[in-house]
């Protein structure tokens, strides 16, 4: 505990904090405050530079206010500055006012001059947009525009990071998107652009253009979509997740994606044929022409056009119809028996009473069964370990 540490310099200080009660939080900037001024001493100096950090923006009918903390150097009126901004050109602003906040939150009294370290509110000349989170500096004949760029540059570049392939994330400030930014790598997910403001079309336009569909995601952490994106076509494609909860945008994400790329693997399971398994039965309604008898399924799902090899690795035909209690219908399941017609089969010939049909896979698509086995049932992959069998008897490495 903080209370009872004789030096400092042997021990780590430890203030309990609640963001619940608010207990504990003066303490801690105490401490902070405390060793700052007794062991930071000779290292922090106030430069002539002024450099500060945008908290707020306020828009209103008069112009644009900012609130801002001054955190280095003495800023006058007649100053011009430079805000940092997403694109490589920062923005450039004389001041029209500029007012100082007063001690105990006793409002802002109005100042031509401020010296590092305060709050102000200045209202500026430019109506561009400016972002929570953005740094100020003062252009001088020193720090010209082109080294305050620069500077700019390599901090937002430092701080937004993102890949060439991924989802995009949205915050209401900078320190809130590098926080979003910082999970989502310790998470694992690829982000390929990242700004600050509300959900517009630009950003719904870029999501539709992601080529992976488990990552046409747009997240925003404080921030909520336009309502220009509610009507659009392309909003319906793809997915915004949105909270005020970072980790509770984590944990939605995360749970999406997985049903994503599980709904995607199913699909790709949907352009193979079926897996399934039929045992003859002994009622023959047509030998030939086409042959049309009973067949139980055993196991899977008999679908319509499916095509069947019996255990001797023979081809027998293709499903053409199937018939359930004098009804037609193109799916089946398991345990049902049903009438099916296969063109070009002689019953008597070529199927024998109680023997076991399966579904004619090639190796291809045998392979990509075996890649998404987790999706499959463990009938199915009962299924597939007897066709692998039947075909591996003339090819041991069929499927392998």
């Amino acid at each position: 505990m903080y209370s009872k540490i004789d030096d400092f310099t042997k021990s780590v200080a430890i203030v309990p904090c609640s963001a619940r009660t608010g207990e504990g939080i003066s303490e801690i900037l105490a401490m902070i405050t405390a060793l700052s001024q007794k062991y930071l001493k000779d290292k922090i100096s106030c430069k002539d530079q002024a450099k500060g950090v945008v908290l707020e923006v306020k828009k209103t009918k008069i112009g644009n206010f900012l609130e801002i903390i001054l955190y280095d150097g003495c800023l006058k009126i007649t100053d011009e500055i430079a805000i940092a901004s997403l694109d490589n050109e920062p923005i450039t602003t004389k001041i029209r006012t500029m007012q100082e906040a007063l001690p105990l939150n006793k409002g802002y009294a109005t100042v031509k001059e401020a010296s590092a370290a305060t709050g102000l509110k200045l209202q500026i000349i430019s109506k561009e947009e400016v972002f929570p989170g953005m740094p100020i500096q003062v252009i001088t004949l020193e720090n010209t525009l082109e080294k305050i760029t620069q500077t700019f540059s390599k901090e937002i570049s430092e701080e937004i990071q993102t890949q060439n392939h991924g989802i995009i994330a949205k915050a209401d400030s900078l320190g809130s998107l590098q926080a979003l930014l910082v999970l989502l790598k310790q998470s694992g997910i690829p982000v390929l652009k990242a700004s600050i403001g509300p959900i517009s079309k630009k950003d719904v336009y870029s999501c539709n253009a992601i080529q992976e569909e488990e990552d046409k995601i747009i997240i925003g952490f404080n921030v909520t979509p336009l309502e220009e994106i509610e009507n659009l076509d392309e909003t319906k494609k793809i997915k915004i997740i949105t909270s005020e909860i970072v980790y509770k945008i984590i944990e939605d994400l995360e749970k999406y994606k997985q049903e994503k790329i599980a709904e995607i693997e199913r699909k790709k399971l949907n352009e193979l044929p079926t897996i399934c398994k039929l045992k003859v039965l002994d009622f023959c309604f047509r030998n030939t022409s086409p042959a049309v008898f009973g067949v139980k399924v055993e196991a899977g799902t008999l679908k319509a056009h499916e095509r069947f090899i019996n255990r001797e690795d023979k081809k027998i035909g293709q499903v053409k119809e199937i018939q359930h209690e004098k009804k037609s219908t193109n799916k089946i399941e398991s345990g049902k028996e049903v009438a099916v017609s296969m063109p070009g089969v002689n019953f008597e010939r070529q199927l024998t009473i109680g023997e076991n049909l399966y579904t004619n896979l090639a190796e291809s698509q045998f392979r990509k069964f075996k890649e998404h086995k987790n999706l499959l049932s463990s009938e199915e992959k009962s299924i597939l370990q007897e066709i692998a069998q039947i075909k591996r008897r003339d090819n041991t490495t069929w499927g392998i």
